[in-house]
């Protein structure tokens, strides 16, 4: 006879990604990437929340590493996670992301590995299936919706005269109806989440524009949002969000910031704490949390040059002394007019971002000054020595330069006409 706690509290996480290396440097020591040791460190946190915080399962909603095809390195170092968490009799549920997937078909998954060892307190999600994970507060049914690959979803013959707008409908139509298969025939009586590695309508990314991105088949919030589960977990989208609240569908959000479209995005998991003795609909304790990583920052700085500066590299590092650079991954953006660009003097400015992790770049615009024009009519019938005048007046070139540029223009005026 199974024992039931007071609550269940699951640690929901997804797109760890381990192998993103941009912005990053080699670490001497070791001779790898300082952006490996970024994720590495976020990943500890999560394990060591994990431990001791006695959390009933860490669910894992897809995307462990970068590439579909790991570097030894990095399965080594996210299986070293996962086992630290098995041995402390904390069970881990892997959900198959699309970077777990490989090209060919007939190739295994990048975490088919643990399956295949039959590693204790691991749980594999590679197909659309209910598992039934034991904990210590009792068992827990979780809906397990991967990534899913079209060409093994949908025969060849169903899609051969289909556009792939069509095909992303079918999968629609037939994921949502495996969905809610499988949430029939669920347990009243047990808890149970949904594990998914899918885009959902609505969902937003870190540049705030709506998630339709290539050609990823997209799930109604109603196909993923039914009434059976206790909790809906996410992973595919980098950007925390929650898209419903009954039941909560969110995206829990990567742990680690990837580019500068991540900026200004918080990073790290969920926690949700589940009482299983309440009937359905109402098991849910205190809402869910958000619990922030320790990410390393991204920081742009934008700075203009004015009009007739005429020391902008002192503009720029006054800019530059207003943030704490230490441990940052930063670019710098300057806008400066173009009779001002070559007065510029980049040493000084990237000496002074030496503190930064990164520098990923220091970048200028050209502003160009608008053009002084005269209207066609007023200029040819004004003599030329007359339109110089008049551009010079516009410009509000000096009098002393006028009067220099003025002579050099008669000089050649007069050669021109011997």
């Amino acid at each position: 006879m199974v024992t039931i706690a007071d609550f269940m509290r699951i640690l929901h996480f997804a797109d760890l990604h381990i192998g993103v290396e941009n912005y990053g440097r080699v670490d001497p020591e070791t001779g790898l990437s300082t952006r490996l040791r970024d994720f590495l460190d976020t990943y500890d946190e999560l394990v060591d929340y994990a431990i001791d915080n006695a959390v009933d399962l860490v669910l894992f909603c897809g995307d462990a590493y970068k590439s579909r095809d790991p570097s030894q390195t990095h399965q080594r170092e996210f299986a070293k996670r996962v086992a630290r968490l098995a041995r402390a009799d904390i069970p881990v549920f892997l959900l198959v992301g699309n970077h777990d997937t490989p090209h060919i078909i007939g190739r295994a998954t990048a975490l088919e590995i643990f399956d295949t060892l039959d590693v204790p307190n691991v749980h594999i999600g590679d197909t659309l299936k209910t598992h039934v994970v034991p904990t210590k507060d009792g068992p827990l049914q979780v809906v397990a919706v991967p990534w899913i690959r079209r060409s093994t979803f949908l025969a060849r013959e169903e899609t051969r005269s289909l556009s792939p707008d069509e095909i992303n409908d079918l999968i629609q139509e037939r994921l949502s109806l495996a969905i809610s298969t499988l949430a029939g025939r669920l347990d009243p009586n047990l808890p149970a989440v949904l594990s998914g590695h899918v885009t959902v309508s609505e969902s937003k990314t870190s540049s705030e524009q709506s998630m339709m991105l290539g050609r990823d088949h997209v799930l109604l919030n109603s196909n993923v949002a039914l009434p059976v589960f206790d909790y809906v977990a996410l992973g595919h989208i980098h950007r925390h969000q929650e898209l419903g609240k009954n039941p909560p569908v969110v995206y829990s959000g990567s742990l680690q910031r990837v580019d500068f479209g991540e900026e200004r995005d918080d990073k790290g998991f969920c926690i949700i704490d589940i009482d299983p003795r309440q009937p359905q609909g109402m098991r849910l304790k205190n809402n869910w949390q958000f619990v922030k990583s320790s990410a390393r920052e991204f920081l742009t700085i934008s700075v203009k040059i004015p009009e007739g500066d005429l020391d902008p590299t002192s503009t720029v590092l006054r800019e530059l002394s207003k943030h704490e650079l230490e441990g940052l991954i930063v670019r710098v953006q300057i806008s400066v007019p173009g009779d001002l660009e070559g007065l510029l003097r980049e040493p000084e400015i990237r000496a002074a971002l030496e503190s930064a992790h990164f520098v990923a770049s220091v970048s200028r615009e050209i502003l160009e000054r608008p053009r002084a024009r005269l209207s066609e009519a007023y200029s040819r019938a004004m003599d030329p020595r007359e339109a110089l005048k008049s551009y010079f007046n516009a410009k509000g070139v000096d009098k002393a330069r006028a009067d220099l540029l003025f002579q050099r223009a008669e000089s050649l005026m007069q050669e021109q006409a011997e």
